[in-house]
């Protein structure tokens, strides 16, 4: 059998500690250090523990060319079976296809091999956003100070001795008055659906081809309302669809060149329910009538960008304008908006059909009515949306 290591491997050497009572009525710190090596494989998207022998095999072995395995010292098989099983080294046998497929993806995909790893381990499955706040006290700006200390300067000063140039302001337009109403929504009106007609609008704003350069039949760029990379427009709209006017409630994909909707198999549990999930318990979010899953299609940047060490870094540029050409079309057209990266992108993949190598789930952005009470507090500090009280 032929074998090689993965292609993207980092080891990382790791010190965990945990109270020892044992040692500490002995005279000790009280603490128990334990240190091992963690394999991080981008393929896999999972820790795996290794030994010193492992470490070294994956060392020896090269992620480009082939080694016979017949040619490995005979005290060395045991440790290359248990890298086989793992997937960190990649056989040319039939029951390590999968790992090998895998592998393969990856390499076919190009990404730079520090963006693959920051991607593959930093995607969540079942996290709780919420819970994790109320753990640590940090619901709030006041239980976030008290329990972290304060944060660095809102403002930096860099000048030197007073040489400040003042700039003067402008008075404001109605493009000022725009901006000024942007704020993040965390209060929706569920007993009133969004029409038709205003949800195509803002689709057709924000993420539809306003037109198209084609080069030949299958090499096309598109021309879209906010920037991208290359002009390549990697990011797909996955759409949960909750309360629009003549449109069933669900899961559908939005053709950007076609202006239309593809509708897609229903998740298992509830909308609501998912909705919840997908957005790791961010309950102010979750009952928005339209949220859209911002999905990278990585192969078509990484397909100009090969291996480029900015690729990953423009795409999530992308995302933000993204969400920020929703947040002004939405507030213009009264509506309010939000985006979140605090998302569990696993269910998300399984509901979608992506493969996380070549499709992923970045961030999650919506829409819909706000709500006529602020339940949930929202950052309005000038009063633009919510009315201010007189004290």
């Amino acid at each position: 059998m032929q074998v090689r290591r993965c292609k993207v491997l980092y080891l990382e050497p790791r010190e965990t500690i945990a109270f020892d009572l044992q040692g500490l009525m002995s005279g000790g710190t009280g603490l128990q250090r334990d240190r091992c090596w963690i394999a991080l494989a981008a393929h896999l998207g999972t820790e795996v523990e290794v030994d010193g022998a492992e470490r070294e095999l994956l060392g020896a072995l090269s992620p480009e060319q082939w080694t016979d395995s017949h040619e490995l010292d005979d005290d060395l098989m045991p440790v290359l079976e248990r890298l086989l099983k793992h997937g960190l080294v990649i056989g040319s046998g039939k029951r390590h296809a999968v790992h090998r497929q895998r592998d393969d993806a990856l390499r076919n995909a190009y990404w730079h091999p520090l963006a693959a790893t920051m991607h593959a381990f930093g995607r969540w499955e079942a996290a709780d956003a919420v819970q994790s706040m109320k753990d640590t006290g940090t619901e709030t700006a006041a239980g976030l100070r008290k329990v972290l200390g304060p944060p660095p300067v809102e403002a930096m000063d860099r000048s030197q001795h007073g040489s400040r140039v003042q700039l003067p302001r402008s008075d404001g337009g109605d493009f000022d008055a725009l901006l000024a109403r942007r704020a993040t929504c965390r209060n929706f009106d569920v007993a009133r659906a969004l029409p038709y007609a205003l949800f195509a609008q803002l689709m057709q704003r924000v993420f539809s081809a306003q037109s198209q350069v084609r080069v030949s039949d299958d090499t096309v760029f598109l021309k879209k309302t906010s920037p991208s990379g290359g002009g390549l427009h990697p990011i797909e709209a996955y759409l949960l669809v909750q309360n629009v006017e003549g449109l069933a409630p669900g899961l559908y994909h939005y053709h950007a060149v076609e202006h239309a909707l593809e509708a897609l198999p229903t998740p298992v549990q509830s909308l609501p329910g998912f909705a919840m999930d997908v957005l790791a318990q961010q309950h102010w979010f979750a009952n928005a009538h339209v949220m859209v899953l911002l999905a990278p299609r990585y192969d078509r940047s990484f397909w100009k960008y090969r291996n480029h060490a900015k690729a990953y870094r423009a795409i999530t540029l992308e995302a933000g304008h993204l969400s920020q050409t929703l947040y002004l079309s939405a507030t213009e057209a009264g509506l309010g908006a939000f985006i979140t990266c605090a998302i569990n992108e696993v269910p998300l993949e399984q509901a979608f059909g992506l493969d996380p190598i070549s499709e992923g789930a970045l961030a999650i952005c919506g829409f819909g009515w706000r709500g006529e009470e602020m339940v949930t507090m929202e950052l309005d500090p000038a009063g633009e949306v919510w009315q201010v009280e007189s004290p």
